[in-house]
Protein backbone atom coordinates (compact mmCIF):
# COMPACT_ATOMS: atom_id res chain seq x y z
CA UNK A 1 0.00 0.00 0.00
CA UNK A 2 0.93 3.45 -0.29
CA UNK A 3 0.41 5.04 2.85
CA UNK A 4 0.64 8.85 4.11
CA UNK A 5 1.02 9.32 7.77
CA UNK A 6 1.23 12.57 9.48
CA UNK A 7 2.70 13.36 13.12
CA UNK A 8 3.82 15.25 15.66
CA UNK A 9 2.50 18.91 16.47
CA UNK A 10 1.97 22.29 14.51
CA UNK A 11 3.53 25.25 15.43
CA UNK A 12 1.01 28.66 15.39
CA UNK A 13 3.29 31.45 15.22
CA UNK A 14 2.60 34.49 17.39
CA UNK A 15 5.54 36.51 16.83
CA UNK A 16 9.46 35.09 15.13
CA UNK A 17 9.83 33.58 19.00
CA UNK A 18 6.23 32.76 20.37
CA UNK A 19 4.10 30.24 19.29
CA UNK A 20 0.94 27.82 19.82
CA UNK A 21 1.83 24.20 20.17
CA UNK A 22 0.86 21.24 22.24
CA UNK A 23 3.08 18.83 24.20
CA UNK A 24 2.99 16.24 21.05
CA UNK A 25 6.19 14.25 20.63
CA UNK A 26 5.35 12.75 17.47
CA UNK A 27 6.86 9.38 18.35
CA UNK A 28 3.25 7.49 17.54
CA UNK A 29 3.35 8.71 14.33
CA UNK A 30 7.21 7.73 13.81
CA UNK A 31 6.33 4.22 15.08
CA UNK A 32 3.70 4.23 12.28
CA UNK A 33 5.81 4.98 9.79
CA UNK A 34 8.60 2.89 10.50
CA UNK A 35 6.52 -0.39 10.97
CA UNK A 36 4.81 0.18 8.08
CA UNK A 37 8.12 0.45 6.27
CA UNK A 38 9.45 -2.49 7.58
CA UNK A 39 6.21 -4.37 6.05
CA UNK A 40 7.76 -3.25 2.66
CA UNK A 41 4.50 -0.16 2.06
CA UNK A 42 5.20 3.40 0.40
CA UNK A 43 5.34 5.71 2.81
CA UNK A 44 5.08 9.17 3.23
CA UNK A 45 5.68 10.93 6.75
CA UNK A 46 4.62 14.67 6.50
CA UNK A 47 5.78 15.53 10.22
CA UNK A 48 5.44 18.56 12.57
CA UNK A 49 8.81 19.96 14.29
CA UNK A 50 10.26 17.02 16.46
CA UNK A 51 13.66 15.72 18.00
CA UNK A 52 12.97 12.42 15.86
CA UNK A 53 14.43 11.33 13.21
CA UNK A 54 12.56 9.48 10.28
CA UNK A 55 12.21 5.97 8.96
CA UNK A 56 15.21 5.93 6.34
CA UNK A 57 13.12 4.28 3.52
CA UNK A 58 10.07 6.61 4.15
CA UNK A 59 9.91 9.99 2.20
CA UNK A 60 9.90 12.41 4.60
CA UNK A 61 7.88 15.81 4.38
CA UNK A 62 8.72 18.45 7.48
CA UNK A 63 5.95 21.16 7.88
CA UNK A 64 5.49 23.56 10.88
CA UNK A 65 1.93 25.14 10.97
CA UNK A 66 -1.42 23.44 10.15
CA UNK A 67 -1.61 25.32 7.06
CA UNK A 68 1.82 23.70 5.73
CA UNK A 69 0.36 20.05 6.93
CA UNK A 70 -2.92 20.52 5.09
CA UNK A 71 -1.05 21.60 1.81
CA UNK A 72 1.46 18.34 1.95
CA UNK A 73 -1.75 16.57 3.42
CA UNK A 74 -4.12 17.91 -0.40
CA UNK A 75 -0.84 17.25 -2.50
CA UNK A 76 0.24 14.02 -1.28
CA UNK A 77 -3.51 12.25 -0.20
CA UNK A 78 -4.84 11.81 -4.20
CA UNK A 79 -1.88 9.30 -4.52
CA UNK A 80 -2.20 6.95 -1.39
CA UNK A 81 -4.14 4.38 -0.78
CA UNK A 82 -4.19 4.94 3.28
CA UNK A 83 -4.07 8.01 5.53
CA UNK A 84 -3.39 7.65 8.96
CA UNK A 85 -3.55 11.22 10.38
CA UNK A 86 -1.90 11.62 13.94
CA UNK A 87 -0.60 14.92 13.95
CA UNK A 88 -1.69 16.84 16.82
CA UNK A 89 -3.15 19.76 14.59
CA UNK A 90 -3.64 22.99 16.17
CA UNK A 91 -7.19 24.03 16.04
CA UNK A 92 -6.34 27.36 16.20
CA UNK A 93 -3.51 30.05 15.04
CA UNK A 94 -2.87 33.90 15.41
CA UNK A 95 -5.17 36.58 13.62
CA UNK A 96 -2.23 38.61 12.85
CA UNK A 97 1.43 37.57 13.04
CA UNK A 98 3.93 40.38 14.33
CA UNK A 99 6.77 40.75 12.49
CA UNK A 100 8.61 42.14 15.44
CA UNK A 101 8.98 40.31 18.95
CA UNK A 102 6.14 41.58 21.04
CA UNK A 103 7.94 43.37 24.21
CA UNK A 104 6.30 43.30 27.32
CA UNK A 105 4.10 45.51 28.79
CA UNK A 106 1.85 46.65 31.94
CA UNK A 107 -1.04 45.40 31.97
CA UNK A 108 -2.90 42.31 30.23
CA UNK A 109 -2.02 41.24 26.38
CA UNK A 110 -5.13 39.90 24.34
CA UNK A 111 -4.36 37.46 21.33
CA UNK A 112 -7.30 36.76 18.90
CA UNK A 113 -7.53 33.73 16.83
CA UNK A 114 -9.39 32.19 13.94
CA UNK A 115 -9.95 28.29 13.29
CA UNK A 116 -7.48 26.31 11.82
CA UNK A 117 -9.11 24.31 8.71
CA UNK A 118 -9.68 20.59 9.70
CA UNK A 119 -7.47 18.57 7.34
CA UNK A 120 -9.01 15.49 7.98
CA UNK A 121 -12.92 16.22 7.44
CA UNK A 122 -11.25 18.04 4.29
CA UNK A 123 -9.30 14.90 3.30
CA UNK A 124 -11.73 12.38 4.36
CA UNK A 125 -14.75 13.56 1.88
CA UNK A 126 -12.52 13.06 -0.86
CA UNK A 127 -11.63 9.30 0.34
CA UNK A 128 -13.71 6.93 -1.80
CA UNK A 129 -12.23 3.47 -1.66
CA UNK A 130 -9.02 4.89 0.23
CA UNK A 131 -8.52 4.06 4.15
CA UNK A 132 -8.41 6.44 6.78
CA UNK A 133 -7.68 6.11 10.26
CA UNK A 134 -7.97 8.96 13.06
CA UNK A 135 -7.03 10.18 15.99
CA UNK A 136 -9.24 11.33 18.95
CA UNK A 137 -7.49 12.89 22.48
CA UNK A 138 -10.62 13.91 25.07
CA UNK A 139 -10.69 14.77 28.78
CA UNK A 140 -14.07 13.64 29.15
CA UNK A 141 -16.69 11.88 26.98
CA UNK A 142 -13.92 9.92 25.18
CA UNK A 143 -16.83 6.83 23.51
CA UNK A 144 -18.84 10.21 22.70
CA UNK A 145 -16.72 12.50 21.15
CA UNK A 146 -15.01 9.52 19.44
CA UNK A 147 -17.74 7.84 17.84
CA UNK A 148 -18.92 11.81 16.73
CA UNK A 149 -15.67 12.21 15.37
CA UNK A 150 -15.40 8.92 13.24
CA UNK A 151 -19.19 9.37 11.76
CA UNK A 152 -18.87 13.24 10.76
CA UNK A 153 -15.44 12.91 9.53
CA UNK A 154 -15.96 9.30 7.44
CA UNK A 155 -13.40 7.58 9.22
CA UNK A 156 -12.53 3.57 8.72
CA UNK A 157 -11.18 3.73 12.36
CA UNK A 158 -10.64 6.59 15.32
CA UNK A 159 -7.92 5.67 17.75
CA UNK A 160 -9.12 7.50 20.74
CA UNK A 161 -7.16 8.53 23.82
CA UNK A 162 -8.26 9.94 27.44
CA UNK A 163 -5.72 12.21 28.96
CA UNK A 164 -6.08 13.54 32.86
CA UNK A 165 -3.43 15.31 34.82
CA UNK A 166 -2.31 12.35 36.42
CA UNK A 167 -0.89 10.98 33.14
CA UNK A 168 0.02 12.53 29.94
CA UNK A 169 -0.39 10.30 27.00
CA UNK A 170 2.45 11.56 24.68
CA UNK A 171 6.15 9.94 24.04
CA UNK A 172 7.23 6.61 24.88
CA UNK A 173 5.02 4.76 27.39
CA UNK A 174 2.08 2.50 27.68
CA UNK A 175 -1.45 3.74 26.89
CA UNK A 176 -5.02 3.20 27.53
CA UNK A 177 -7.18 3.74 23.83
CA UNK A 178 -10.68 2.43 22.52
CA UNK A 179 -10.65 1.74 18.97
CA UNK A 180 -13.58 2.19 17.16
CA UNK A 181 -14.30 1.33 13.40
CA UNK A 182 -16.87 2.87 11.09
CA UNK A 183 -19.44 -1.06 11.53
CA UNK A 184 -19.56 -0.02 14.85
CA UNK A 185 -16.90 -2.24 16.76
CA UNK A 186 -15.30 -1.12 20.00
CA UNK A 187 -12.05 -2.78 21.47
CA UNK A 188 -10.25 -1.17 24.67
CA UNK A 189 -6.99 -2.02 25.35
CA UNK A 190 -3.62 -0.84 27.32
CA UNK A 191 -0.48 -1.23 24.84
CA UNK A 192 2.74 0.26 24.38
CA UNK A 193 3.08 2.48 20.89
CA UNK A 194 5.13 0.12 18.78
CA UNK A 195 2.56 -2.59 19.85
CA UNK A 196 -0.19 -0.07 18.99
CA UNK A 197 1.49 0.81 15.43
CA UNK A 198 1.09 -2.90 14.34
CA UNK A 199 -2.52 -3.48 15.41
CA UNK A 200 -3.45 -0.17 13.59
CA UNK A 201 -1.25 -1.16 10.40
CA UNK A 202 -3.11 -4.62 10.69
CA UNK A 203 -6.29 -3.04 10.65
CA UNK A 204 -5.74 -0.83 7.91
CA UNK A 205 -4.55 -3.82 5.84
CA UNK A 206 -7.78 -5.32 6.16
CA UNK A 207 -9.89 -2.49 5.64
CA UNK A 208 -8.11 -1.87 2.37
CA UNK A 209 -8.44 -5.42 1.18
CA UNK A 210 -11.80 -5.01 2.32
CA UNK A 211 -12.52 -2.42 -0.40
CA UNK A 212 -10.24 -4.31 -3.23
CA UNK A 213 -12.66 -6.97 -2.30
CA UNK A 214 -15.72 -5.09 -2.92
CA UNK A 215 -14.53 -3.99 -6.34
CA UNK A 216 -14.31 -7.82 -7.25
Amino acid sequence: MRILITAGPTKEYIDPVRFISNSSTGFFGYQIAAEAARRGHKVTLISGPVCLIPPKKAKFIPVVSALEMKKAVEKHFPGSDCLIMSAAVADYRPVTVSPQKIKKEKGPLTLKLKRNPDILSIIARKKKNRVVIGFALETGGLKKNAEKKLKGKNLDYIVAVAINNKKCPFGDQKIPVTIISRTGKIETLVSDKKSLSRIILDKAEAAKYHYNASKI
